[in-house]
């Protein structure tokens, strides 16, 4: 009986950091998105200001 409670034990703490991981991955990537929408956007506003035209989402390019 003991080695079961020492193994749900080890499990236990494993699925507890496992779990911390992936909660401080998710907050990476959350940023990481934040950040690459910022540059999509910021690069759009530079082509816009240049004269060029840039495809946003189903947006069609003005020679169609």
């Amino acid at each position: 009986m003991q080695h079961l409670e020492e193994q749900i034990a080890h499990l236990t703490k494993t699925v507890d950091e496992i779990s911390a991981v992936m909660a401080r991955q998710q907050t990476e990537i959350d940023r990481l998105t934040r950040r690459v929408q910022m540059l999509i956007e910021r690069e759009a506003g530079r082509e816009q200001d240049a004269g060029g035209g840039v495809v946003i989402g189903d947006e069609r390019p003005p020679h169609y």
